[in-house]
C-alpha cells in the first residue's frame, strides 16, 4: 500500500538500469549499430555486477 516510501535497494537500482539500457540498445539497433553496441555492452557491465551481488 506504501511501497512508495521504501527505498529501492543496490540490486533494483542496477536491475533497472540494467532494463532501460537493453531497451535503448534495441531501440539503437535499427538507426545506429555502433551507439546500440554500446548501449548493450554497458549493460553487459551491469548484469556482471548483477550477477556478482547475486552470489553467495
Amino acid at each position: 500500500m506504501f511501497n512508495f516510501f521504501k527505498k529501492k535497494t543496490e540490486l533494483e537500482k542496477l536491475q533497472e538500469k540494467y532494463k532501460n539500457l537493453l531497451e535503448a540498445s534495441h531501440k539503437l539497433s535499427h538507426s545506429n549499430r555502433k551507439e546500440s553496441d554500446l548501449k548493450a555492452a554497458e549493460a553487459n557491465e551491469i548484469l556482471a555486477k548483477i550477477e556478482s551481488m547475486m552470489e553467495p
